[in-house]
């Protein structure tokens, strides 16, 4: 599928390596057409690494995406370059005038928390409520997942006894539902977080259908509103390394913290991580852009001509 980004966003050269069809606005003006338009809200300190991990697992389909980066401006980033955010990122009061097709929220390392707690939250409730009105269907991970299902049906996170991190085993439910389409009835998944919702919450909110779980590291995914909400409780658009990144960075500040489950040949830290999640992840972006973003979103739903430049 061809991304339509800026042509010196850095990830764009690493795509391109990978042989996925990233396309630069000079390009993309010349077709006429009606691109999806997508819009990643990017709350992880890295996201570079993200902005990587999101569009590609976005490049799995022939529609073309236009992509929208938005951050948050009452919170102040430490991790990722200035600028980087004003080259490449738009604040949210610079888009909420917009309507998206779909929007991503991602997870954010604020998770020991409580949501009123964190500095940008008061945004974040403008934004989950903007979703409701200008967005098709919106995407939430982790930290976005918790936090989405605390604003719109009022389920609590619950801290863990220990860090609930590795790679685990998932079984498919609702297998009729599209976004589960085409999943094996057992899959593989990252996770890496300090808190949950718990299952008995979820599956009791009647807003809320479950369409994956683990014994392990309890739901996985579930949906609302025929897909105009999606929750995603892990981490499927992690890299290879990813969890070794973490964990690693963690030793190295002296953290107490276990090896990732089922991540390491023979629990070898020295062994080189199987990736064992990428062909669901895939699936499910795929998906989700073909049952619950092009195939919902009217043609007109955003101003073709301004888009087309005419």
């Amino acid at each position: 599928m061809p991304i339509k980004v800026q042509g010196d966003l850095p990830a764009k050269g690493i795509l391109e390596n990978e042989n996925i069809f990233v396309m630069d606005e000079n390009r993309a003006s010349t077709q006429d057409i009606r691109p999806l338009e997508i819009g990643i809200l990017n709350l992880m300190p890295i996201k570079q690494d993200t902005e990587l991990q999101l569009l590609r697992a976005l490049s799995n389909t022939p529609l073309q995406i236009n992509v929208t980066f938005v951050y948050v401006e009452s919170h102040v980033s430490k991790n990722t370059p200035t600028s980087h955010l004003n080259q490449f990122y738009q604040l949210f009061r610079e888009v909420k005038h917009r309507k998206f097709d779909g929007f991503i929220i991602t997870g954010a390392p604020v998770e020991n928390l409580e949501f009123e707690e964190v500095n940008y939250w008061k945004e974040m409730e403008e934004i989950f409520q903007w979703t409701n009105t200008n967005v098709t269907s919106t995407v939430h991970i982790c930290w976005g997942a918790q936090a989405g299902v605390y604003y719109h049906y009022g389920l609590e996170k619950r801290k863990l006894s220990e860090k609930l991190f590795g790679v685990y085993e998932h079984k498919v439910l609702n297998r009729k539902i599209p976004l589960v389409r085409g999943f094996d009835d057992v899959f593989m998944a990252p996770h890496s977080r300090h808190t949950t919702v718990a299952s008995e919450d979820i599956y009791n909110c009647k807003d809320l259908t479950v369409l994956a779980e683990s014994e392990e590291a309890g739901v996985f995914l579930a949906v609302a509103e025929n897909g105009k909400k999606i929750f995603v409780m892990g981490h499927p658009e992690y890299d290879r390394l990813t969890l070794d990144n973490e964990y690693k960075r963690d030793l190295g500040k002296g953290m107490q913290i276990q090896i990732p489950k089922n991540y390491y040949p023979k629990n070898n830290v020295e062994n080189r991580p199987l990736l064992q999640w990428r062909s669901h992840c895939n699936i499910f972006y795929s998906n989700w852009l073909n049952y619950y973003v092009y195939q919902q979103t009217p043609y007109e739903f955003i101003d073709n001509d301004i888009i087309l430049g005419r």
